[in-house]
């Protein structure tokens, strides 16, 4: 991933990082999905959202006051 780009929110579950970009778009902010899963033993590593640094903590202000994201896994 470039450098311009951070790692905002991580998770297994790849629906809950489709929820998290989801509302990042529609807070007008660009996000990606990264499966860093290993490819052999899929349940080994995680689905990481990443957002452009210039929008960085307020995606993470998005992300932390966002209920659906806060509980367990």
């Amino acid at each position: 991933m470039d450098d311009n780009w951070g790692k905002v929110y991580d998770t297994k579950q790849m629906i809950r990082a489709e929820i998290a970009r989801e509302i990042l778009e529609q807070n007008e902010i660009a996000a990606v999905i990264v499966n860093k899963q290993d490819s052999v033993c899929p349940i080994l590593g995680q689905f990481e959202v990443h957002v452009p640094m210039t929008e960085f903590v307020r995606a993470q202000t998005i992300l932390s006051n966002e209920d659906s994201l806060t509980e367990s896994e």
